[in-house]
């Protein structure tokens, strides 16, 4: 049951729930935020109510009314600019309505604010009653102040427009048919596109998006027929054909834009929203109006396309489009840093470096040069450059990222491997311990550390101390055991791997990594392979547990399926140790090119790979550049 709206002084004591995305769907309504709880508001500051400031506006903001004609000849006589229809009576009305939002009465408030409204016929006090009743999360309540808003003003667009966000927000697209036909009646034909425009996101996340996008067709029907509206239209309902798992119709939606429109923004970016599920179409569709608008277009939609050609691995189509783009914008920094991006994809490390400090130089955004800095030490340290790798990471302000050990201990890495032990250890000294999730990464990184430095004794006491710490942490354990591994302690290690398995059974981590040290050890192989088979039961999707199970298979003397699995694995995670074990299956299975373009992939993703180039040496195979 809704609130009573007929009087000011009355208040239903139930509401009906009011849709998550309701507030936010809603223009001019920055103290919306619903509460989640029971019935009555959160008091305090926090609370989203006028203030006195805002109070005192909303009062001046009232318009004059008329008047007794006593009255009316007296204000003239006076030569008074301006009447305002706040008496005694209307004053003490609205500060009764505030103190009760304050007091956390918000039927009360919400009844006295829209009595004000309808006797005032006032846009701010029409507003602020739907305001209150968003903040109770009484979503019918909203809607009958934005009727009675559109009722008081009728021939005004801006009640319509919340009607309209509201029936939409709370799933009643046939409702908002006839509203939204009003409101395009209503808008100024230049303002048309850009309603309808924005229609899908006041849409939002609908749960009914058949309902909706049948509902919006039949109000933008006239819209589709007439040439200045007709391309937005056309995209928005395409954007809900979308929202509703009806790609194809997008498609033809935005092509259908385009068709009346070339230069039609919005349906070219619609197109590209399609490109990952119809590549070929949509890029078709977004490569014509990239053409069509020539140096003119738009550089965030040439951008997107460019990615999405990197993620198809169209290298050369993304080449092209990027020199086209940065002779049309030589200094636009964003196109350096996809240029980089593409060189290093294209493995052109040098002509990569140097479009990423091109980028460097010119973008203002200190906080996106994380990533940048991260990627030139990478490439540094691939050159075997570790003290130009070491530089770049100085340049990370680690003070600023929200998880600095990533980063910490790879130049802590990078300082041990220069000599500089001292230094790598005082990094990892330097990390914050507090609050306890930090405090946690710090043991981990500071363990971690110590491991790749082959100290696995004083790691081992490390994980100790950190497992006596948190007891509970089977990341924590999990390090410890493949800790122990590292140190030769398989007992050790099977030990910590089978606590984790009693505690944490659904910890897949646990019986991949034992099953797959005793598939690589030669060891228990029916055990192996069962350990495998409940890690990948439990995630499927891991293409490092079909690398397991394709070696177990191949230890088993499984050489086809060992193949098959370890295929599988490297197209859904390319890696460089997985691509040592698929070729080491097929030079088994005297696939001898092939096994050789397997191992050359691998040295490209990652040259410094320990399995692989101990595969090679075991095999004695010499790669050809």
């Amino acid at each position: 049951m809704n609130w009573d709206v007929a009087t000011p002084h009355t208040a239903a004591t139930t509401r009906p729930p009011l849709p998550p995305g309701l507030p936010s769907a809603l223009p001019q309504t920055a103290e919306s935020a619903p509460h989640q709880g029971s019935w009555r508001m959160p008091g305090g500051r926090s609370q989203a109510c006028v203030g006195a400031a805002a109070l005192a506006s909303a009062l001046l903001a009232l318009p004059a009314v008329a008047q007794e004609p006593a009255a009316a000849d007296a204000t003239a006589a006076a030569s008074s600019p301006h009447v305002s229809a706040l008496d005694g009576r209307l004053f003490y009305q609205l500060l009764v309505s505030e103190m009760h939002q304050r007091g956390q009465q918000p039927g009360p408030a919400y009844a006295l604010m829209l009595d004000a409204a309808r006797k005032t016929r006032d846009p701010l006090l029409f507003r602020r009653a739907i305001e209150m009743a968003l903040q109770a999360r009484a979503g019918e309540s909203a809607l009958a102040a934005a009727r009675a808003w559109s009722t008081a003003l009728p021939q005004t667009a801006e009640p319509l427009r919340y009607t309209l966000q509201i029936l939409l927000a709370l799933n009643r697209p046939a409702d908002a048919v006839p509203v939204l036909q009003r409101l395009l009646q209503h808008t100024p034909v230049v303002q048309r596109p850009d309603l309808i425009s924005a229609l899908p996101a006041m849409v939002g996340r609908n749960s009914h998006p058949g309902a909706t996008l049948r509902a919006i067709e039949k109000a933008l029907h006239s819209a589709t027929q007439q040439p200045y509206t007709a391309p937005a239209a056309h995209t928005t309902i395409g954007r809900l054909q979308l929202a509703d798992q009806q790609p194809a119709q997008a498609l033809a939606s935005a092509r259908q834009a385009l068709h009346i429109d070339p230069g039609h923004l919005n349906a070219a970016l619609l197109a590209l929203e399609l490109m990952p599920q119809l590549p070929d179409e949509a890029g078709a569709l977004v490569q014509r109006h990239l053409q069509h608008s020539g140096a003119h277009a738009h550089t965030g939609l040439w951008q997107g396309y460019i990615r999405a050609l990197m993620e198809q691995r169209q290298h050369a189509s993304a080449q092209a489009q990027l020199q086209q783009l940065l002779q049309a914008h030589p200094n636009l920094a964003s196109a350096w840093l996809l240029q980089g991006q593409l060189h290093w994809q294209t493995q052109q490390r040098a002509a990569a470096r140097q479009a990423l400090e091109r980028y460097l130089q010119l973008s203002t955004e200190a906080a996106d040069h994380y990533p940048v800095y991260l990627l030139l030490s990478q490439m540094a340290e691939e050159d075997n450059d570790l003290a130009g790798a070491s530089a770049w990471l100085e340049r990370v302000e680690t003070e600023k990222l929200e998880d600095p050990v990533p980063v910490v201990l790879r130049h802590a890495n990078l300082l041990a491997r220069l000599g500089h032990q001292a230094q790598g250890q005082a990094l990892l000294d330097a990390l914050p311990d507090t609050p306890a999730s930090a405090e946690r990464r710090k043991w981990l990184a500071q363990a971690q550390w110590l491991r790749d430095q082959a100290e696995y004794s004083t790691a081992l006491a490390v994980f100790e101390r950190a497992s006596e710490r948190f007891p509970d942490d089977m990341d924590l354990r999990y390090e410890h055991a493949m800790t122990a591994e590292k140190a030769g302690q398989l007992d050790k290690m099977e030990q910590l791997l089978r606590a984790i398995m009693a505690q944490q059974p659904d910890y897949h981590h646990a019986y991949n990594a034992l099953g797959y040290t005793l598939a690589d050890r030669n060891e228990r192989l029916p055990e192996a392979k069962a350990l495998i088979q409940q890690a990948l039961a439990l995630a499927p999707d891991d293409g490092y547990i079909l690398d397991s199970l394709g070696w177990v298979e191949f230890r088993l003397g499984n050489l086809p399926e060992a193949a098959r699995l370890l295929q599988q694995a490297y197209a859904q995670h390319p890696d460089a140790e997985i691509a040592a074990h698929l070729g080491e299956v097929l030079w088994s299975l005297n696939q001898r090119d092939a096994a050789r373009e397997t191992w050359r992939a691998g040295l490209r993703l990652k040259p410094d790979n320990p399995t692989l180039r101990a595969t090679l040496q075991r095999l004695q195979v010499e790669l050809a550049p």
